[in-house]
């Protein structure tokens, strides 16, 4: 159970609820944790910049590999809403997450995913070559401030035990 509410829409304030309209306007949806960030606002913006730095990065790093990269981030932060917000991701593109073979460039953002979380002091040094190799330096500063931003969605879950969205049960580690 979630340590923290959800707003409730008829009772927010109108700065709150113009946030949530927008919210609904651009994206078309609401999870829980948006729901929960929305008492603030200026969170709520600044987590959304995720959009924001996704579009950046796509046509450099696309769908696939971003999910992959993101899942990879939500599971060593055993964060179960993100981890499972990428699987859904996966399997509605026609993808298996338990069962991806991935190409070169899918593998080196999965393990710089999980180097980043594991310890951002100590990123193989490996990885770097072949990150520059392949991207351009716009690129990697996008990529890496996409995963503070990805790091940061998953902590807020994991620190506020935010409910998990009835519409991803069925996409869960496990699930039937």
């Amino acid at each position: 159970m979630s340590q923290l509410p959800q707003i409730d829409y008829d009772t927010a304030s109108e700065e709150i609820r113009v946030a949530h309209d927008e919210e609904m306007r651009v994206r078309g949806r609401m999870t829980n944790m948006k729901r929960t960030l929305l008492h603030s606002p200026a969170a709520h913006r600044i987590y959304a910049e995720w959009f924001t730095l996704r579009a950046e990065l796509n046509p450099a790093v696309n769908d696939r590999e971003i999910w992959i990269f993101s899942h990879s981030i939500s599971k060593a932060l055993k964060s179960d809403i993100a981890i499972t917000f990428f699987r859904r991701a996966l399997i509605n593109s026609g993808f298996n997450p338990d069962a991806l073979e991935l190409s070169e460039t899918e593998s080196l953002l999965k393990r710089f995913g999980t180097a980043i979380v594991v310890d951002s002091n100590a990123i193989p040094a490996d990885l770097w070559p072949e990150l520059k190799a392949r991207y351009d330096t716009k690129v990697l500063v996008d990529l890496v401030a996409f995963a503070g931003i990805m790091i940061a969605t998953a902590v807020f879950n994991n620190v506020i035990e935010v409910d998990f969205d009835p519409e991803l049960e069925a996409f869960a580690e496990g699930a039937n």
